[in-house]
């Protein structure tokens, strides 16, 4: 009987042990692939571009920094952000932008973006960047879905950071760049943001800054490199699940091109040297001038995909973002 009752025991201590490991929190989702930040990308950029420092993310005396913020939880996976404002508060509210890390929609870290963010509250605005699901853990649409949920929780929590919460812009590099038009092409499409059924708090964007991110995965060119059939898969094969001949409504909804409306907020391209990355932003601009859509482009010559996150490019990255944003906005600090 002794020895029942301590199995007994030992079951119960196990399946407690279990529900307590099934429902802990988990903040990071564990690849040992991803190794795309900043200094791995100088390593392979130093040789070509020996004058390159990357740029610091450690804030300045006048930037606030709040880590490890959970934005939306699903079941006990938990995406969390990096809030960044101003120490002393503006007499007017300040608006907000949102970051979307690059890497491919597999690789990356919010942290890529911790350069501008800190730079672009020195400027005067509040700023997150943001963990989203990638890939490995979550295909497409998935990521669509966690940036928007990240807008409606800048917005949600405007009042407590003395954001304004009628001009929030989302910003993006490379895969980010891409996500953060295709969040804003297709703001208050349900389809795109399921969590706007049972929370009214909008997450629609007033601008958009794409950095060096295509528009436009169908083209001709892009083809070339996104659906490259030495690759299995390719990073966007591997987002969508299936190359362009097996998913491709899939590589369609997911252009911004597709979705350009009236209704488009303002768009603000930054882009590299490197052409393969603007892929359909010429033809997008084209489609939005009849429409009356502010659409700027601003390119950095000589420069390398991923140039956001050294200096001396940082500088004229947060200097074209801030004008775009503070005439649409109508803001001065």
């Amino acid at each position: 009987m002794q020895l029942i009752n301590k199995t007994h025991y030992l079951l119960v201590a196990l399946i407690v042990l279990m529900a307590a490991c099934t429902s802990q929190t988990i903040t990071r989702f564990d690849d040992p692939s991803n190794t795309y930040n900043a200094q791995t990308t100088y390593q392979k950029l130093k040789s070509d571009y020996p004058f390159i420092t990357i740029a610091s993310t450690t804030p300045s005396a006048s930037v606030k920094e709040i880590k490890n913020i959970t934005y939306v939880q699903y079941g006990n996976r938990a995406l969390q952000l990096d809030l960044y404002l101003p120490k002393s508060p503006n007499k007017k509210l300040t608006p907000g932008i949102v970051f979307v890390h690059c890497g491919g929609w597999k690789h990356g870290y919010r942290e890529n973006f911790t350069p501008m963010a800190i730079r672009m509250v020195e400027q005067g605005y509040a700023a997150a960047t943001i963990s989203y699901r990638l890939s490995p853990e979550a295909q497409y649409p998935a990521a669509i879905y966690d940036v928007k949920a990240a807008v409606r929780w800048l917005r949600f929590h405007a009042k407590q950071y003395g954001v304004d919460a009628q001009h929030i812009a989302i910003a993006g590099g490379s895969a980010g760049g891409q996500i953060a038009s295709l969040v804003g092409v297709t703001n208050g499409d349900e389809k795109f943001d399921p969590q706007s059924k049972i929370n009214k708090v909008s997450s629609a964007v007033q601008a958009i800054i794409n950095i060096d991110g295509l528009s436009d995965f169908t083209s001709e060119t892009a083809l070339k490199y996104e659906d490259d059939p030495k690759k299995t898969p390719s990073a966007a094969g591997a987002w969508f699940g299936g190359r362009y001949s097996e998913k491709t409504e899939l590589w369609k909804e997911a252009s911004p091109i597709n979705h350009v409306s009236k209704n488009t907020p303002p768009i603000l391209f930054i882009g590299s040297a490197q052409t393969r990355f603007s892929v359909g932003r010429d033809d997008m601009i084209e489609k939005l001038k009849p429409l009356g859509v502010n659409a700027q482009v601003v390119l950095l010559p000589n420069t390398p995909h991923s140039f956001w996150m050294f200096d001396p490019w940082l500088e004229p990255t947060v200097k074209a973002t801030v004008e775009l944003l503070n005439k649409e906005f109508a803001y001065k600090l």
